[in-house]
């Protein structure tokens, strides 16, 4: 009985600490759906008496979402490429090769991870600038998301690598496989999960990244949601519902993301810690 109490007491905290956490999200929704009056009503309401549903329509067209959205994607898919092709290979050593070299890698793996990019972004500008890549803004960027979030990546997916059973590449091995060869083909896809999921998440930080983008890509047709978000931000603002209507449109396609596959992101997650 008493184990059966702890665990509804358990529930019920998780319950109330999760409400806590997704009521500014629930507010995002319906602020977008108020009218201007509505939003400052006091007692405010909960629940829009007449929603604004047209005003999704509006934001979108006077925004211009659609080239914000698609700015948004390339700079999340190349981040995710670039840190998916030098990580993985990157995770593999760090997992099957140890020695005192490979510990320092790791260690300074990790310290980069720590690293702000408020704090890094003056010395990846200052070098990309004198390179001439700010001349390309969008690789710029993708380059600095994928310098922030390798580490992340590859402490995730070297996890997964160690939980692959290292008997199956020495049987390939002998079968007749270069290293190589056991790598493609026996390794890679057994950590194919873990992998995937590092990706997702590497893709979900990648399409919200906002100091690298305001900072160099000053061309506004070029600039990802994020940047087009702060365009709303001003001494005087008043369009409350229009910013959460922005804010929603730009949400929503993640957060369908993240609950469709939170199965497999979860297992992913947790694939390493089994070992």
């Amino acid at each position: 009985m008493t184990g059966r109490l702890q665990d509804r007491l358990m529930l019920a905290a998780a319950l109330v600490l999760a409400a806590i956490y997704l009521f500014p999200l629930y507010w995002m929704y319906i602020t977008a759906l108020k009218s201007g009056s509505a939003m400052f009503s006091t007692p405010p309401d909960f629940w829009p008496r007449n929603p604004q549903w047209q005003i999704y329509g509006q934001v979108w067209e006077s925004r211009n979402m659609g080239r914000y959205i698609w700015n948004s994607l390339v700079i999340a898919c190349g981040s995710v490429a670039v840190v998916a092709m030098l990580g993985t290979g990157c995770a593999y050593v760090l997992a099957r090769y140890r020695n005192g070299w490979v510990d320092v890698g790791l260690f300074l793996v990790l310290m980069l991870q720590v690293l702000p990019a408020s704090l890094m972004i003056t010395p990846i500008f200052v070098g990309f600038s004198q390179i001439g890549l700010l001349g390309y803004p969008r690789t710029a960027v993708v380059l600095a998301i994928a310098a922030k979030s390798m580490p992340f990546f590859i402490v995730l997916v070297r996890a997964t690598f160690m939980s692959v059973p290292q008997e199956l590449e020495e049987a390939a091995l002998v079968d007749g496989n270069s290293r190589i060869g056991a790598f493609l083909h026996i390794v890679l896809p057994l950590a194919r999960n873990g992998i995937l999921v590092s990706a997702i998440l590497i893709f979900m930080q990648a399409f919200g990244e906002f100091v690298y983008s305001k900072s160099m890509i000053q061309a506004v047709e070029l600039q990802p949601a994020s940047v087009g978000l702060n365009a709303f931000m001003g001494p005087n603002t008043n369009e409350w519902n229009n910013i959460m209507a922005y804010a929603t449109i730009y949400v929503t396609p993640i957060l369908a993301i993240f609950v469709l596959l939170q199965r497999r992101i979860v297992s992913g997650l947790t694939s390493g810690a089994l070992k």
